[in-house]
Formats: C-alpha cells, structure tokens, sequence
C-alpha cells in the first residue's frame, strides 16, 4: 500500500540554522503517527512543507499521492491542518464559523448547512451550535477547530499540539474523540506534539524528533527493542524468604529463551524478559516451592524510550538543542 505521506530527505534553514535535517519518513494509510520532540525541533517546519506552505531547500514530500511543493492546492484539498492556535470569528455562532467555512472550501451551497449539523454533532458541540465562539472554552474551539479541518472530508488531518491549554479531561475526551474518527471514518492522523503520555494514548507509530533530525521511529515495542535489547520488562518478585534452592531456580530460567537477565537478591527475583511472560514464572516459582508475596512488573514506556535517545545524541547536539531539552524535561516532569 502506497503511504499516504512520503518524505524523502527533506530539509530546511532558517538562515545557519537548521530547522528540518534529512527527513525520510513514510505514514500509512489509516495510522495514527505521532511527531513527538521539544518545541523548537521543526516539527511545525515540518507540517508546513508537507501542506506547501513552506518550500524545502532539498528533498521531497509527497502527501495524498501529490508533490506538496509543485502540487500545494492539491495537498490542500485532501488534507485538513488544525494549528497550535485556533481561531473564529468571535461574535459568531460555532455553526455560522463553519458555513463560511464550508463556502470557502467550495461545498455546495444546498448540502453545507447540513454537513455542518453532522460535524458539529461528531464532535460533540450540536448543543453549542448557536453560541458565539466567544463563549467557547479552550476545548470547545479545539473541538471547533477539529470540525473545521473535516468540514470537507479530508483523508488526512494534521494535528500540530491540539491539546496545548486543555484541562486533563478535555484532553482524554479530545484524543478519544480522535481515536473514534480513526475507527469511524478510516481517517489518516498525524499528530504533532511534546507531550509524551497524549502521544502514548493515541498513536499506533511514534517518530522522536530533537534539533531537526528523525532520531528514530516505530511502535513502543520495536522503539523498546532498538534501545533496550531484549530487556524491555522488568518484573521483580518478591517471595516470603531467600530461595530454597538459588542454583536450581537459575537453572531452570537459564534455559528459557524469553529470559535475558534473572538476579537473586534476598526474597527479591529479578527477571529481564523480551515478552510479558509473568504469569508463567509465577507458576514455576510455586512449583519450586516458593510463596509469593509481591509481584511488579514495568514495561519500558516512552518515557524511557525518549530520554533515552535524548541522551544518545547529547554529544551531537548545540547548546541551543540542548536547552530546549531542559525547558522541556523541566516542564514535564
């Protein structure tokens, strides 16, 4: 299947600045794909020449089959963009933003007033309808925004940090309401943003993007294989005393291929594990005759994965990317 964004060593200056750096990354149709790094790593730079509203100094992007460069019209007329900052015409209702909306995306004039009810009741303002956006909460003019973009049935939206400003419930209703367009309608999402945990919630593949470069790319597991070899779950057990039989138990979990690490320290078991098999090495330790007390279990997460390659391209990085990278850490910690 042909992907439905394809860029190809795509890059960009601002002036000695480098703002996007040799970009190759192909998006499935369908997928959600989250663009995730620190503000300032050219995520946006990036948005703007996939829609043609910024010319690469070398490279391709090809979005919905056309050329976003020499084709820019065509690009937009498939895809919806929703910026970091949304805005309407304050003293007019919701509906009446989208019908201009809809007149400016050339839909026919007898079926818009009916295509806007239907996409205001997707995304859940049908009650808000005949308010001023001026009333509107920072979450209903995402919700706004995000009608905007599918007033004219695009195949692909991009989102560039839809949830910037929105309480914590707006935001899981927000990437809930994303997750179900997906499912419903087929839609192809990519979505831009710094925040780790939205981007966990919702994305199928990640990409992690810092000072200009894709420094990696793929689903939480093949990103926690890349980083952490067959380390990606840690579970430690912990059992009424130290084991009755240490040799015998390392014995035993020596032999199993899943296993890449097992420690014993007092009543504390330690296993490395390349899949979730838990419940497998509890059974084996009541077999060997061990009472279990506790059992944690932690999966290598996106957390993990991005400090992760922060730290691995630290010594590549300017001083400028580099104090991105703590006003970031400090903001999300």
């Amino acid at each position: 299947m042909e992907p439905i964004i394809k860029l190809r060593d795509l890059s960009k200056k601002y002036g000695s600045h480098i703002a996007v750096d040799g970009l190759s990354l192909d998006i499935k149709p369908g997928e959600i794909f989250g663009l995730l790094g620190p503000n300032g790593a050219g995520k946006t730079t990036s948005i703007l020449m996939m829609l043609g509203l910024a010319e690469p100094d070398s490279g391709q992007a090809t979005v919905c089959g056309y050329d976003a460069t020499r084709n820019p019209i065509y690009v937009k007329s498939k895809v919806g963009y929703m910026p970091d900052n949304v805005g309407f015409y304050p003293h007019m209702t919701g509906m009446e933003n989208l019908i201009y909306i809809a007149r400016l995306n050339g839909l026919d004039e007898p079926g818009i007033e009916k295509r806007v009810k239907t996409v205001l009741d997707l995304v859940g303002l049908k009650a808000a309808a005949e308010k001023r956006t001026a009333t509107y909460s920072r979450g209903m003019k995402q919700r706004l925004g995000l009608a905007d973009v599918l007033i004219k049935a695009p195949e692909l939206i991009i989102l560039d940090e839809p949830t910037l400003g929105i309480d914590p419930v707006g935001v899981r209703e927000f990437l809930d309401l994303i997750k179900r367009l997906r499912e419903e309608q087929g839609l192809t999402v990519l979505l831009s943003s710094h925040h780790l945990h939205q981007v966990q919630q919702v994305c199928d593949r990640v990409g992690i993007f810092v000072g200009g470069k894709l420094l990696a790319q793929g689903d939480l597991a093949a990103l926690s294989t890349k980083l952490f070899g067959n380390t990606g779950i840690e579970t430690i057990v912990q059992i009424s005393d130290a084991p009755k039989d240490p040799e015998r138990l390392r014995l035993e979990f020596s032999s199993w291929q899943q296993i890449t690490g097992f420690e014993v320290s007092g009543e504390l078991l330690t296993f490395n594990t390349s899949d979730n098999i838990t419940p497998k090495i509890v059974r084996t330790l009541v077999e060997h005759g061990e009472d279990i007390q506790l059992i944690s279990r932690k999966a290598y997460g996106l957390d993990e994965i991005y400090q992760k390659y922060f730290e691995s391209s630290s010594a590549e990085t300017t001083e400028n990317e580099k104090s991105i990278r703590n006003s970031l850490f400090r903001h999300v910690r």
